[in-house]
């Protein structure tokens, strides 16, 4: 079955003319303007990031969503955008990098220009103006020029040195780009976003950004004019008439039909919980760790597995909770355990649980955060060592330098309950830990990952258990959900057949 985007949705895409432009501040204080003028507001955040919408949610008070089109596929941007849009007054879209900056140096591929292209979306312009007058009006009309597809609908001028100073760099862009300069914020070293690396959920969950969030609303407010942001938004054209893919059937990457899998992603012959009447409290059940350690989760992957038949129960390792009862498949997502070693460490029933279920071939699925805990031990900051679950031979070590950042296509060296051999999912790689095997030449690895680095041998893949640096996105490859899914309701009819 398809879908049909007919409706036109009031959306802007902040972006930036390079990385610190102030993008960021910009987004948040527009999300906190824009509600306390009484809006709803959905955030979006283009890219694999997942701090900016945790940011995005703080404030909205709504799950802030992804768009990226290189992970996934532009039909299923759409679909993405259009679900989560509906019923609300605006969308606000936070760009990646610069606005041309992405997978690709040759083309737009994975950035936030893709994305502007693929929702017809208003960009507005976010340009650190330091040190520069006319010089300003350059930058704008090459943004313009890059790509004249583009809607770049205004300018907000970021870092201005006085009142004066931005006359100045208004009256240039506006004489030569023929776009309005919309606002504009003065240099403000208290409004720096705190350093994305370290566990911010605690500090978000406890209110402590808040005076950062009105803050960055205030000085929006006092130099920006809300209503021409607002005009712009509405000008938004409806998204083009078309078929789209619904996000539960995304195209498949096309290296899953290369391996000759018989697995089809679009077909129903695979397993479909609620399509096989299978009663409620026969539904597989997978365990999702989430708190402040583990919180690194596309919502498309929960909702992927929801549709694909699972019910999602949520637990807390730092509240002292263990693997809960009764599940048939656990899901460790990415985080900050190394901020909580001493908890994760402290909690036995945790570490315990883990070994149980990897002893019981009960599927296991561990990214980053959750990859670093099934290890034998954890190092921290200051070369404290922690013990972890012990289900992995490695030692995990943190660095002050970061070991990896990028796109990955992570294609699966052996078949597993996620994928069959040579089937593909994409994803990306971020973290400041090494994992060192204690004889890699007999570790069973997960996936052959594809980087602008070349190719490289990484995770972990043996029994039951797949884990990994990468952070996946089911939604590049939907059938692997419907997989993992079969594969926890057959985990849970033999358990209960040997009751």
């Amino acid at each position: 079955m398809t879908i049909s985007i007919r409706n036109a949705r009031p959306r802007l895409i902040i972006a930036g003319n390079g990385s610190g432009a102030g993008k960021t501040t910009v987004t948040l204080g527009l999300m906190r303007a824009l509600a306390q003028r009484g809006l709803s507001v959905q955030g979006f955040k283009c890219g694999p990031d997942y701090i900016d919408p945790t940011y995005h949610t703080a404030v909205t008070g709504r799950p802030s969503r992804n768009l990226d089109a290189w992970m996934t596929s532009p039909e299923y941007v759409r679909d993405t955008f259009e679900k989560a849009s509906a019923g609300h007054d605006i969308s606000i879209i936070e760009g990646v990098m610069g606005l041309y900056d992405g997978k690709d140096p040759l083309s737009n591929t994975g950035s936030t220009a893709e994305i502007a292209l693929v929702t017809q979306t208003p960009v507005i312009l976010v340009v650190d103006v330091r040190s520069m007058a006319r010089s300003a009006a350059a930058i704008v009309l090459g943004f313009q020029q890059l790509e004249p597809e583009l809607h770049i609908a205004g300018v907000i001028v970021n870092r201005c040195g006085s009142a004066g100073h931005y006359t100045i760099v208004k009256k240039a862009i506006e004489q030569m780009c023929g776009i309005p300069v919309v606002g504009w914020l003065k240099r403000d070293e208290d409004m720096s976003i705190p350093e994305r690396h370290l566990g911010l959920l605690p500090a978000i969950e406890r209110g402590e950004l808040k005076p950062l969030f009105q803050r960055a609303a205030d000085v929006l407010m006092e130099g920006t004019d809300l209503d021409l942001l607002l005009e712009l938004a509405t000008s938004a054209p409806p998204l083009n008439e078309e078929e789209v893919i619904p996000a539960t059937t995304a195209q498949a990457d096309s290296a899953n039909a290369e391996s000759g899998s018989n697995y089809d992603p679009l077909s129903n012959s695979v397993i479909h919980v609620n399509n096989r009447h299978v009663s409620y409290v026969m539904q597989p059940v997978i365990a999702v760790a989430r708190d402040a350690a583990f919180n690194f989760y596309y919502p498309d992957n929960l909702e992927l597995l929801e549709a694909a038949g699972a019910r999602l129960h949520y637990f807390s390792p730092l509240a002292g909770e263990s693997i809960p009862t009764d599940v048939d498949g656990i899901y460790l997502g990415g985080g900050f355990p190394e901020e909580f070693a001493a908890e994760i460490a402290g909690n036995q029933d945790l570490l315990e649980g883990l070994r149980r279920a990897a002893q019981s071939n009960m599927p296991l699925f561990a990214e980053c955060g959750g990859y670093m805990v099934l290890g034998e031990t954890l190092t921290d900051r200051e070369g404290v060592t922690f013990d972890m679950a012990g289900i992995i031979p490695a030692q995990v070590q943190m660095q002050k330098k970061r070991a990896a950042l990028g796109y990955r296509e992570a294609s699966s060296v052996q078949d597993s309950f996620l994928l069959k051999k040579g089937e593909v999912l994409r994803g990306h790689e971020f973290h400041y830990s090494t994992m060192t095997y204690r004889d890699e030449e007999t570790i069973p690895y997960a996936y052959e990952t594809k980087g602008m680095r070349g190719l490289k041998q990484e995770g972990y893949a043996a029994g039951n258990i797949v884990a990994g640096y990468t952070h996946v996105h089911l939604g590049s490859y939907p059938a692997a959900a419907r997989r993992w899914v079969e594969h926890c309701l057959a985990y849970r009819q033999e358990r209960d057949m040997q009751r």
